[in-house]
């Protein structure tokens, strides 16, 4: 009798686990997407209500609209110059991301098609 039981027990952890729709691998699953999402969710609204304040602030002042304009397009009035220090390692992030290629190299000359060897 005692081993009808735990057949019983565990056809039925078995059903629960791994067969039944709302299985236990299927919940955690979604359960860490849902927790996924929800940090991506609040990572967007940070950077909604930041961009809110930085276009409020560019709204309302000129000062802030120039200070953005030249920081951001770098952007300068006619009489002056313009100097872009780069740190090294924004160096390497821009060639990176240029993907800068060695120039290839020339192809080997042919001899003319009349001519001998």
């Amino acid at each position: 009798m005692k081993n009808r039981y735990v057949l019983t027990v565990l056809v039925f952890l078995l059903w629960i686990i791994l067969l039944d729709p709302n299985n236990m691998i299927s919940r955690v699953r979604e359960a860490r997407t849902r927790n996924r999402l929800l940090r991506e969710k609040e990572y967007y609204m940070g950077r909604i209500e930041e961009d809110r304040r930085k276009l409020n602030e560019l709204r309302t002042s000129n000062e802030n609209l120039e200070k953005y304009a030249r920081e951001q397009y770098r952007m300068k009035r006619p009489d002056e110059d313009l100097f872009i220090i780069v740190t090294p390692g924004e160096e390497r992030k821009i060639r990176r991301d240029r993907k800068v290629s060695k120039t290839p190299k020339p192809a080997e000359k042919q001899a003319p098609e009349g001519s001998k060897r």
